[in-house]
């Protein structure tokens, strides 16, 4: 149970760095509100998660769904770059975050 609401915690992160982006440095209304409800309830899931997974591991797993999440959308909707840097720095965090659950 742990891990499955750790990967929400994760999903809701890449939620709210997107509604962040689209808040226009909160300007916009519902995209700031859609950031702040986000950022409670990944919050909220990652603390529940580390009442048995251990800190280091939460923490470094989070950010990852984060980050990668947050660099699919990139490229799928804002059109950010496709570079083999970034595929690669991807591919190594997706790799660190598979070690660390593989670890723990």
């Amino acid at each position: 149970m742990p891990w499955i609401l750790l990967s929400l915690a994760g999903l809701l992160e890449v939620v709210w760095a997107v509604a962040m982006k689209q808040s226009q440095g909160f300007t916009r209304m519902w995209p700031t509100l859609i950031m702040m409800v986000g950022m409670i309830g990944s919050f909220w899931l990652l603390a529940l998660a580390m009442r048995s997974l251990p800190l280091g591991t939460a923490y470094t797993v989070w950010t990852g769904i984060g980050a990668v999440g947050g660099f699919m959308i990139g490229i799928a909707f804002l059109g950010e770059p496709i570079t083999p840097l970034r595929l690669l720095a991807a591919g190594l965090i997706v790799a660190g975050i598979l070690t660390m659950k593989l670890a723990s």
